[in-house]
């Protein structure tokens, strides 16, 4: 099974920026798709941003200007830049990837956007 380890997350104001990190046990380009999930109080679980499985990137509209999602094979690590955040984007964020057995999931990191 592979290992993701989160790191980032924490307060910060509306309009600011946060970075997220998923460090890969495993050589990160083998897991397609990898990405980002986020899951608000009282709602579902939503794709953020991901790398597909021909490594092209996508974004929940909400999303779309403000978050970017990237990757570094020398650290095996997956990225989610966010800026301009907003009260929204309030939630726990996990990284997510399919290796060769199957899906994994990071443990969650609490991103609050508050003032």
């Amino acid at each position: 099974q592979v290992q993701l380890a989160q790191s980032g997350g924490g307060l910060v104001q509306p309009g600011g920026s946060l970075r997220l990190s998923c460090s890969a046990s495993v050589n990160i380009f083998t897991m397609r798709p990898m990405g980002w999930y986020r899951q608000a109080p009282g709602k579902q679980r939503e794709l953020v941003a991901t790398f597909t499985d021909d490594g092209t990137t996508t974004y929940t509209d909400s999303v779309k200007g403000r978050f970017t999602i990237s990757r570094d094979s020398a650290k095996n690590t997956l990225y989610l830049q966010m800026n301009s955040v907003k009260p929204e984007d309030t939630a726990v964020y996990f990284c997510n990837g399919r290796g060769s057995a199957g899906f994994s999931w990071g443990r969650g990191t609490q991103v609050t956007v508050s003032s």
